[in-house]
């Protein structure tokens, strides 16, 4: 497909809405509402402080879409929060759970057979314990042994209700008191994303529209996603993920400083043979550390030598939390016009459903 031909298709609303049958465009369109509306729900939620005090550590379990709420809020959190947070994707928790622990379970359909085989260890461990999910199993282990659970929208693939696996989390740390001012930082954020927001929209034309620039760079590629060691790494890991599920993209992701004490020597004159079929996406801050920074000049020239182009995306606002969702929406909107591109419904992911019946020892449909 010429540039031409990207560009043409991508400015056609009607050809692009007949690709989405199930409008995985207005989920990503509107993730400010969904914060706001997470947020709500969240200041709502009836939580007594008094039956989560001495935490010494917080454990999230969760999977997936469910999982990346906890990996966003320990990211922002890294440089303010005084224990330790950990995401656990895994049957059980690690070994240091105990009675002094904050446990959130996080499963937006909450039939998740991970989180639900995490939170039985942690009952065991007599843990301090919260859920957020839909429903589910999880709602109903929640009821029986009166765990405080918030219920949010259902409805959703869980990576497109990233708004509402973050909000309750964040929100909910502020009111056991490991964190303040969560809540109207939040409201500052939305409003600025509803006006970022407008840069990326389908009417939007690509030569004014960077989500669909960048989807025209990475098409017929697979995309590697690197972000520094602080508010980036996980939001790269989100692009990956979404470029996977939404454009059925392959794409990969790592993170400064670590990568280039291994990963760094597989650009060698070896990948030359495959440059056409690769593209680099650096993703950047402004509170980068300026060794980080120079290292990203370095590695981008190392690359570039060896045919690989190598684009880079700036994240926008004057707070970490504004800066780390700028990211994630333009990401998400490159993720969906990537999908156009490639002429697939962003929707479905067939592969997850069919290692889910696989698993479950249902009969599988040819």
């Amino acid at each position: 497909m010429t540039e031409q031909e990207k560009t043409a298709l991508l400015d056609k609303v009607e050809q692009i809405r007949s690709l989405d049958p199930e409008n995985m465009y207005n989920r990503i369109f509107d993730l400010p509402e969904q914060l706001r509306e997470a947020l709500k729900i969240a200041k709502a939620w009836d939580v007594d402080a008094g039956d989560f005090t001495e935490i010494k550590n917080v454990v999230v379990i969760g999977m997936g879409g469910s999982a990346i709420g906890g990996d966003l809020v320990r990211t922002l959190l890294s440089a303010q929060l005084l224990i330790p947070f950990q995401v656990c994707r895994h049957y059980r928790v690690p070994e240091f759970v105990d009675d002094e622990t904050l446990v959130i379970a996080s499963s937006y359909s909450g039939n998740t057979e991970e989180t639900l085989s995490a939170l039985e260890d942690v009952q065991e461990r007599k843990a301090m314990i919260a859920a957020i999910t839909t429903g589910g199993l999880l709602d109903d282990v929640a009821r029986l042994n009166d765990i405080p659970v918030v219920h949010l929208p259902s409805g959703l693939q869980p990576r497109a209700a990233v708004g509402y696996s973050f909000m309750p989390l964040l929100i909910f740390l502020e009111k056991v008191g490991l964190i303040k001012g969560a809540a109207a930082q939040s409201e500052q954020v939305i409003d600025r994303l509803q006006t970022l927001r407008e840069s990326y929209i389908e009417s939007e034309p690509s030569n004014r529209n960077p989500a669909k620039r960048l989807a025209a760079q990475i098409h017929g590629r697979i995309p590697i996603i690197y972000g520094g060691p602080t508010l980036t790494d996980v939001i790269a890991v989100r692009w990956k993920g979404q470029i996977c599920e939404n454009a059925k993209n392959m794409a990969f992701a790592n993170q400064y400083p670590e990568f280039n004490h291994n990963e760094l020597v597989g650009w060698s004159q070896i990948i030359a043979q495959h440059s056409n079929h690769l593209v680099v996406v650096q993703l950047l801050d402004a509170d980068d550390h300026p060794k980080i920074r120079r290292r990203m000049e370095i590695v981008r020239s190392i690359i570039e030598k060896n045919g690989v182009q190598v684009l880079e995306v700036s994240s926008i606002g004057s707070s970490p939390l504004e800066r780390m969702f700028s990211l994630i929406m333009i990401g998400d909107f490159v993720s969906y016009y990537l999908a156009i591109l490639n002429g697939v419904d962003p929707t479905p992911v067939e592969a997850i459903e069919m290692l889910k019946t696989a698993l479950s020892g249902a009969p599988q449909t040819p």
